[in-house]
């Protein structure tokens, strides 16, 4: 199954430590409702990456979800936590790695300034409203990698919106009105045009 993206814009602290740079910040913020491109509202639960977590998924910290892995969690340089907030992380990166130092300046300046994470939902929940745009509510994941990003990114959506219409409650002859498949594809190419758009 493909990952989804997505990106939390929370402040992300930098320490020098000899030869070691430490980064800390959050990936994920509990709670918080997120427009995913006009499509759905998303919300990350408490307790999405417990089971992440606890299963020691093989983690990379990356640079926009690409290239080698600065810190990873096998390698006990990158770790991951659960708190009230949401998914912490803590890197310890290698100063000497021409990789860190070429993002660390820009780390600096605030032009790398956004975490981001990819993750399939293992766990969720839809609810559906007239006249609102549905809401899911993601329970449990599975992480692949955690980021450092220049923009904010909705990557994988379509994933999430198939995810949705799975979930819905079907009409009784289990046929769609037309309308509603007219809408279903738009959305459909919107969320294809975008992750193409940002190289997803």
């Amino acid at each position: 199954m493909s990952k989804e993206i997505r990106t939390q814009s929370v402040p992300v602290e930098l320490r020098m430590d000899g030869d070691v740079i430490k980064v800390s910040g959050y990936a994920a913020v509990f709670d918080e409702e997120t427009d995913i491109g006009g499509m759905f509202r998303e919300v990350i639960r408490p307790g999405a990456f417990k089971s992440a977590i606890e299963r020691n998924d093989n983690v990379s910290f990356l640079i926009n979800h690409d290239g080698l892995p600065l810190a990873r969690t096998s390698s006990g340089t990158l770790k991951l936590t659960e708190d009230r907030t949401g998914l912490r992380i803590d890197t310890e990166l290698d100063a000497t790695d021409p990789d860190v130092a070429r993002i660390v300046p820009k780390m600096k300046r605030g032009d790398l300034d956004k975490m981001s994470f990819a993750f399939i939902s293992t766990r969720e929940e839809w609810t559906f409203e007239d006249g609102e745009s549905d809401l899911r509510e993601v329970m449990d994941t599975e992480l692949f990698d955690v980021s450092i990003v220049t923009d904010p990114a909705y990557g994988g959506t379509s994933i999430a919106l198939r995810s949705r219409d799975d979930a819905k409650p079907k009409p009784k002859d289990e046929e769609k009105p037309e309308a509603s498949k007219k809408a279903d594809s738009y959305f459909l190419r919107k969320a294809s045009a975008e992750n193409k758009f940002r190289g997803i």
